[in-house]
């Protein structure tokens, strides 16, 4: 069987091709899936680049998406056929979060998906929306699920509200479709102003260049009329916190999923109280939320936008890809 590894201590030039053992027939409870797309996420880059250590021989990749080749005894959710979608916690089934690390997530404490079939249990994978293409659904397990419980699990989204969004990468882009699919206006930031009309093309209300406009939370607030957005879903992190406060109205929701400007930095806790805001960091989210979120996906027809696809012996490119910045949406796999 066809797969990538990742030799310690990490860096794309230690990602190989490796020929993996087959996993076999399930047994009872599982599942066997044959992968056909994965598609890269933040938190897949800092494994690969060895800023998340991982062990010896990892195989990398959260997210998973193929067909069902065969089911174990007891398994009567799926069939031999059903397109599938794996969980970024397989064992955070529902309920409140009880996880708060990576120890059981794929592609870091366990391994993941650049492979050609894995055989689990059946609780980790679920079934994917209805006419997706196995790319679309493989960009739901970290960034589609992460914007979903940011904005409706969490967030209580409604119509009518305004939520504003960081940049064009995958979990943005979601949150932006899921946004005005459910009646809501968005403010979209970019230093980028090709992307910013593309983002507009998506729907977005208001644009705003954040490299011309320091003060884009002011700004955000200013076009609310001075009241302030309901969401916001922060990406970046230490760097763009303080704006976040200053862009949120009295009350609002600001979604922390992100640290793409680092891991730690001063909090403006004076104009948090102020705005009696709730600050919630957040990791993906559960079986349940993605259940639900595949749901949504069906009966609002969202696909998600996919900037490119590379093969599964290509991963390290993608990767490059990734971290040039330069991509919109979510970057894909075809295994």
């Amino acid at each position: 069987m066809r797969g990538i590894v990742l030799r310690a201590p990490g860096g794309l030039e230690r990602l190989e091709a490796a020929n993996l053992p087959d996993p076999g027939a399930p047994g009872p409870g599982q599942i066997r899936v044959r992968l056909h797309a994965s598609s890269l996420n933040y938190h897949d880059y800092a494994v690969a680049l060895g800023a998340i250590p991982a062990a010896d021989g990892r195989i990398p990749m959260s997210d998973g998406a193929g067909v069902v080749e065969a089911v174990g005894d007891g398994v009567s959710e799926f069939a031999v056929g059903d397109a599938v979608v794996s969980g970024f916690f397989p064992t955070w089934l529902e309920g409140p979060a009880r996880v708060g690390d990576f120890a059981t997530v794929p592609g870091d404490g366990i391994d993941g998906y650049a492979r050609e079939a894995v055989v689990v249990p059946a609780t980790w994978f679920t079934r994917a929306p209805r006419g997706y293409s196995h790319a679309e659904a493989a960009t739901l397990t970290t960034a589609g699920l992460t914007a979903w419980r940011a904005l409706v699990v969490e967030g209580g989204l409604k119509a009518g509200d305004t939520v504003l969004v960081q940049g064009s990468g995958g979990v943005s882009v979601f949150a932006l479709q899921l946004a005005k699919a459910m009646g809501a206006r968005v403010i979209a930031t970019s230093s980028s102003d090709e992307k910013l009309e593309r983002l507009r093309a998506l729907g977005a209300d208001h644009l705003i260049n954040y490299r011309r406009h320091a003060d884009w939370g002011r700004l955000a607030r200013e076009w609310t009329g001075g009241v302030g957005v309901d969401h916001v879903v922060e990406v970046g992190g230490p760097a763009t916190l303080a704006q976040s406060i200053e862009a949120v109205r009295v009350g609002g929701h600001i979604a922390l999923i992100g640290v793409l400007t680092g891991l730690g930095g001063d909090v403006p806790t004076a104009a948090l109280m102020a705005k009696q805001a709730r600050l919630q960091g957040l990791i993906v989210g559960s079986r349940r939320m993605q259940r639900e979120f595949v749901a949504a996906l069906e009966a609002t027809g969202i696909h998600p936008v996919i900037d490119s696809t590379y093969a599964l012996q290509e991963l390290a490119d993608a990767f490059r890809h990734q971290g040039a910045g330069a991509h919109f949406g979510k970057i894909c796999v075809a295994i």
